[in-house]
């Protein structure tokens, strides 16, 4: 594939917006893209999730194993545009840099996936059976890779690469911290301020689950030796009607970020606990809602996936990539509870703009990204 059709792809679906949603009109464009080798035996199947939000799943190549590929086709909305020096949703080439919503994060991860399977199709020089999976919400919740997981069709991975972007693809993430929001409601009654035995404080009997879950979170100290400890945090409160009255209602919201030594159960564990037996003295009335929990991404720095990933690194850009850990989530976080056990990564060209006015990546390291993944894919498979 040469690089002004390389270029084209990634401009194209950079144009789509694709604010946490209408991410259909990128799958339908990508499937497009692949539809002409279907003689091929390629595979093509768009997995709806809501109208105008379709993950897709392409499938090349025959074999036993089967290496994927994966990327979210969503990007998070532009903010303020006078912050911007260009429409972001018309990609803009200046000094080497292409400039869009979602030029790094990870539009062109994506588009430089699905140019190194086009260009393997191109060149009949399939090395194996390869899944692209490019998928919706991520930024709002991994619901499209938690669909694509719950269908079965993450199971027969032997190995997934996330092209998410990693400092210029200077990086591979190996593992990650998951992440447990959630809101918990305290029911109390009402009654004037002066005659407060009459009523059920609500904040009050929020305030105490909110200390004592601390204190019990606080007591899950294992400590990860890359990603650190299980951190959480209160985020929002609110409650109370006027600042008279024995307030009937509260409510917070938690952020957890968790570590490979706990599973969120374990955390799902202390909560309801804790509900349960504030629940069980009189008049407390506590319940509590978990929104899109997301568990941790266990990894191996020396696993022969990185070392891999590390050697075709060293041969396309002359430098080694680094294994990390990533404090927050990511689709990886939805693909672990596949059935099988494979190891997952994140490794993908971008720059440190994302979520930023004026995002961009370097044209360079995207036709880099390009070459690195078609090599990596043909020495997997040991071609």
């Amino acid at each position: 594939m040469d690089q002004a059709h390389a270029e084209e792809i990634l401009k194209k679906v950079i144009a789509i917006p694709t604010v946490n949603d209408n991410e259909k009109e990128v799958a339908d464009y990508l499937a497009s893209l692949f539809a002409p080798y279907e003689d091929q035996g390629v595979t093509i199947e768009e997995l709806v999730y809501s109208p105008g939000r379709s993950n897709l799943i392409v499938t090349i190549g025959e074999g036993e194993t089967t290496l994927g590929f994966s990327g979210h086709q969503d990007v998070v909305d532009p903010g303020d545009l006078a912050d911007w020096h260009t429409d972001p949703f018309v990609p803009t080439i200046k000094e080497g840099r292409l400039i869009g919503r979602g030029a790094s994060d990870m539009k062109s991860g994506l588009a430089a996936v699905v140019c190194a399977i086009l260009a393997m199709l191109e060149e009949k020089k399939v090395p194996g059976k390869i899944k692209l999976i490019a998928t919706v919400g991520e930024e709002s919740g991994e619901y499209g890779a938690a669909q694509v997981t719950d269908a079965g069709l993450a199971d027969d991975l032997s190995a997934l690469v996330i092209a998410e972007p990693t400092d210029g693809m200077r990086q591979i993430c190996y593992t990650s911290k998951g992440v447990v929001d959630y809101h918990v409601t305290s029911k109390g009654i009402a009654a004037h301020s002066s005659r407060p035995h009459e009523g059920e404080d609500a904040i009050a009997h929020l305030l105490e689950f909110a200390n004592e879950v601390q204190a019990r979170l606080a007591r899950l100290d294992k400590k990860d030796p890359v990603l650190g400890k299980l951190t959480s945090l209160i985020t929002l409160i609110k409650g109370g009607e006027q600042i008279n009255s024995v307030p009937s209602q509260a409510e917070l919201s938690g952020n957890i970020r968790t570590i490979p030594g706990y599973t969120n159960q374990v955390i799902f564990d202390v909560i309801d606990g804790l509900i349960a037996e504030l629940n069980a003295k009189p008049g407390y009335q506590l319940s509590v809602d978990y929104i899109y929990p997301e568990e941790p991404m266990p990894g191996d720095a020396h696993s022969p996936l990185v070392q891999l990933l590390q050697k075709v690194g060293l041969e396309i850009f002359g430098h080694t990539l680094t294994p990390v850990g990533g404090t927050g989530a990511s689709d990886g976080s939805e693909f672990v509870r596949a059935k099988g056990d494979y190891p997952i990564v994140m490794v993908g060209p971008g720059s440190d703009s994302q979520h930023q006015p004026n995002e961009w990546v370097s044209l360079a390291a995207y036709h880099q990204a390009i070459a690195f993944y078609q090599q990596f894919a043909n020495e997997f498979f040991g071609k």
